[in-house]
C-alpha cells in the first residue's frame, strides 16, 4: 500500500509583512472562498464530528479504487465490516469486531470455517449472510483482482454451508489468514451480483448512499470539497455516539492547521512541522507525531525479464549494493524529514510489531553506514571504473542516471537533491526530475506496442504495511512484476523462499524466513530503505472524548492504518458545544494564520496505490 506525501513551506517575516500590508484582504478572500469549510453542511441539530484531511478518495468503489488513498480507506473501514476483525488496543484477531464471531481451522491450515454473527443487517435492512462473505472472496480470487488479491492468495474457494457459516478452502496452508481477511471489506451479494466483474472493477460508480454493514454510510460526497457519513443507528455493535462525520477537504495544511486551532474543525492529519511546535500547547487539543507502519525508500529499475528503457547498470545487484554506502540516512531524517523520521534498513518497520518481532536488524559487521569512499570501491571493484572523475559502465561509457523525486510529498525532493550530489561524488551523472505520481506511475507501467517496458532508472517513494509481513514481502516477487512490484526485480531463490514462509504455521520457523527474506533485499537492494516517517495528527479533547489510538498507546488516533478506530467510540462532552462550519471559522483561521511567521515545515499525507493500466511510452 503505496504511501504519499509531505510537503515543505518556507514563508520569511518579510513576505508575511508584505502580505499583510498589500494584499491581506484579497488574499483572504481568495482563501475564503476556496476554503473546504466555507461550504462544509451545516450540523441541522446533529452530532457532528469534523475532520480535516489533506486530500479527497481516489474512488468510493474499493475495485477501481483499492490501495489509492487514505480518504479512500477512510470511507470503506467505516462503511463496510470485514469477516475478522482486530482489537484495536494490540491490533489482534477479535471475536468481538469483525463479522465472525467464531472460527476454527483443520490442522494442516488449508480449511477454515466462520461462524457469522447473527441479526446483522446491511444498511438497508437486507439480512447479512454467509453468502455475501463466500460472495465477496470468490469474486476477488476468482478474478484475482488486483487490489485485494495479495490478501487471499492461498484461498482457493468460499462456500456458504449456510446462513451463518462460510467455509474458506485455501490450496496451501495460510498462516497470515486472519489478519489478511480483517483488510477485506465484505460487499452485499444483493447489490453487487447485479453487474460483471468487469464492470464492477472498471466503471460502477458505488455513489452515496453507499451500502454496508459498518458503523457508519457515505451519504453525501461532494468532490474537492467534502465527504459525510451518517452513523448507523442499526449497527450490530450498537449505534456510534455521534449522529455524523464531516471529512473536510483541503490543500493546504496551514489552514487546516489554524482552522483546528480556531476550533472549525474538531481533528485533521498532515499538520505541519511548526504547528507540531505550537498545537500541542494549545488547551484543548492533542497533537503527536506517530510512529507509523511504513518505510520510504530509494527504488531501482531492475528489470531483466524483457525490453527495459532503464539504465543496465542498475540490473547489477553489485552496483546497486555499492549504492547502499552513498546515503546518510541520518542527514536525511534530520533536514528532508525534519525530524520526524527514523533511519530504515530493512522494507519491515523497526520498532513496530510485537510477539513477534516481525523487523530483521542488520548485525554490525553487515550493516551500512555513509561512507562515500567505500561505496566508490565497492563500484570500481564492481568493474565500473573512475576516469577522470566519471564512472564508467562495463562497456568504458559515462554512466547517466534519471532519479524521479515527487512532487506531492516534499522530502522527496530534498532527498532526492541530497542522493544526486552523493551520487555524483561518485562519478555518476544523476539527473533529477521532480513529476506527480501519475507520471511515475506511467513511468514505472510503461509499455511500448503492448509490451510492459519500464521507463526510469531510479525513483523515491514509499510503503505502508500490512498486519502480516508476506503482505509487503510479496510486492517483491516476480510474479509482482507489472503488478504490485515497481522495482521490477526477480531473484528465483528469494520467490521459493517466500512460497514457503506462505504456508509456514509454525511461526517461529516462519519468522525465520521472514527474516532471511529481508537479508536477500538488504543484499540484492532493489530498494535502498531510507527513512521510517512519522505521522502528525491533532484532536479535539475539550469538546471530544473516547478517542483512542490503534494500536494503543501511540497508534493513529485520527486517521488508523486499521479499522474505524476513534469514529466508534468518540463522543461529546457532558455540556460542550460541537463544532460549526462556516465562513466565520474560516475567517478567523485565516486571519490568524496571515500573521504567524512560518519556518520550514512538513506535513505528511498517508497515500496508498494500486497498479495503473499500462500506459505508452
Amino acid at each position: 500500500m503505496r504511501t504519499t506525501c509531505m510537503s515543505w513551506r518556507r514563508a520569511g517575516l518579510a513576505a508575511v509583512t508584505l502580505l499583510l500590508l498589500t494584499g491581506l484582504a484579497g488574499s483572504i478572500a481568495s482563501a475564503l472562498a476556496a476554503s473546504p469549510s466555507a461550504s462544509a453542511p451545516p450540523a441541522n441539530g446533529k452530532v457532528t464530528l469534523r475532520v480535516g484531511w489533506l486530500g479527497e478518495p481516489d474512488n468510493l468503489n474499493p475495485f477501481i479504487g483499492g490501495a489509492t488513498g487514505l480518504e479512500s480507506y477512510t470511507v470503506w473501514d467505516n462503511n463496510y465490516d470485514p469477516l475478522v476483525g482486530l482489537n484495536p488496543t494490540d491490533l489482534k484477531p477479535s471475536k468481538d469486531v469483525g463479522l465472525a464471531d467464531d472460527w476454527a481451522s483443520t490442522p494442516d491450515g488449508k480449511r477454515w470455517t466462520f461462524t457469522i454473527r447473527p441479526n446483522v443487517k446491511w444498511q438497508d435492512g437486507q439480512p447479512l449472510t454467509a453468502r455475501d462473505v463466500a460472495f465477496t472472496i470468490d469474486l476477488i480470487v476468482d478474478n484475482q483482482d488486483p487490489s485485494w488479491i495479495s490478501y487471499l492468495q492461498t484461498v482457493k474457494k468460499a462456500t456458504a454451508v449456510d446462513d451463518t457459516h462460510v467455509e474458506i478452502l485455501c490450496k496451501q496452508p495460510a498462516p497470515g489468514m486472519l489478519v489478511n481477511l480483517a483488510a477485506v471489506p465484505i460487499l452485499p451479494e444483493h447489490i453487487w451480483s447485479k453487474m460483471s466483474y468487469q464492470a464492477a472493477a472498471r466503471s460502477f460508480v458505488n455513489k452515496p448512499p453507499i451500502i454496508g454493514s459498518g458503523p457508519f454510510q457515505c451519504t453525501q460526497w461532494k468532490k474537492s470539497n467534502f465527504l459525510v457519513m451518517e452513523a448507523n443507528k442499526s449497527y450490530w455493535r450498537g449505534a456510534p455516539h455521534i449522529d455524523q462525520i464531516v471529512f473536510e477537504d483541503y490543500t493546504n495544511a496551514d489552514t487546516m492547521g489554524q482552522n483546528m486551532k480556531a476550533g472549525a474543525i474538531d481533528a485533521c492529519g498532515g499538520l505541519l512541522q511548526a504547528q507540531m511546535q505550537t498545537l500541542p500547547h494549545t488547551p484543548g487539543i492533542t497533537a503527536r507525531a506517530v510512529r507509523a507502519n511504513e518505510y520510504d525508500e530509494l527504488g531501482f529499475n531492475c528489470y531483466t525479464g524483457g525490453p527495459s528503457l532503464g539504465n543496465p547498470v542498475l540490473r547489477d545487484w553489485k552496483f546497486r549494493q555499492a549504492l547502499q554506502w552513498a546515503i546518510d540516512k541520518n542527514k536525511l531524517c534530520q533536514i528532508a524529514y525534519g525530524g520526524m523520521a527514523k533511519p530504515a534498513d530493512t522494507v519491515i518497520t523497526a520498532d513496530y510489531s510485537r510477539n513477534p518481532d516481525w523487523h530483521w536488524t542488520p548485525p554490525a559487521d553487515q550493516a551500512y553506514t555513509f561512507n562515500l569512499a567505500k561505496a566508490g570501491q565497492m563500484l570500481t571493484a564492481a568493474g565500473y571504473p573512475l576516469k577522470n572523475g566519471v564512472r564508467l559502465d562495463k562497456t568504458g561509457k559515462p554512466i547517466t542516471l534519471r532519479l524521479f523525486a515527487r512532487n506531492e510529498y516534499a522530502p522527496s525532493i530534498p532527498c532526492g537533491k541530497f542522493i544526486t550530489g552523493w551520487f555524483r561524488q561518485l562519478g555518476l551523472n544523476v539527473v533529477l526530475s521532480a513529476m506527480d505520481d501519475g507520471a511515475l506511475t506511467a513511468a514505472q507501467y510503461n509499455t511500448v506496442k503492448g509490451k510492459f517496458t519500464p521507463n526510469y532508472d531510479m525513483f523515491i517513494w514509499g510503503w505502508y504495511l500490512d498486519i502480516d509481513p508476506g503482505i509487503e514481502l510479496a510486492y517483491l516477487c516476480t510474479d509482482q512484476i507489472n503488478g504490485w512490484s515497481d522495482s521490477a526485480w526477480s531473484y528465483p531463490p528469494y520467490d521459493s523462499l517466500y512460497k514457503q514462509q506462505a504456508v509456514e504455521m509454525d511461526q517461529p520457523t516462519r519468522l525465520q524466513d521472514i527474516y532471511r527474506l529481508q537479508q536477500m533485499i538488504y543484499e540484492q537492494s532493489p530498494y535502498i530503505p531510507l527513512a521510517y516517517a512519522d505521522d502528525t495528527e491533532a484532536w479535539n479533547t475539550s469538546r471530544w472524548t473516547g478517542w483512542i489510538a490503534t494500536p494503543a498507546p501511540n497508534g493513529n488516533v485520527v486517521f488508523p492504518e486499521y479499522g474505524y478506530g476513534s469514529y466508534f467510540t468518540v463522543k461529546p462532552v457532558t455540556g460542550a458545544k460541537t463544532s460549526q462550519a462556516g465562513r466565520t471559522g474560516v475567517l478567523v483561521a485565516i486571519i490568524a494564520g496571515a500573521v504567524v511567521v512560518l519556518a520550514v515545515a512538513v506535513f505528511v499525507v498517508v497515500r496508498k496505490r494500486r497498479p495503473p493500466e499500462a500506459t505508452e511510452v
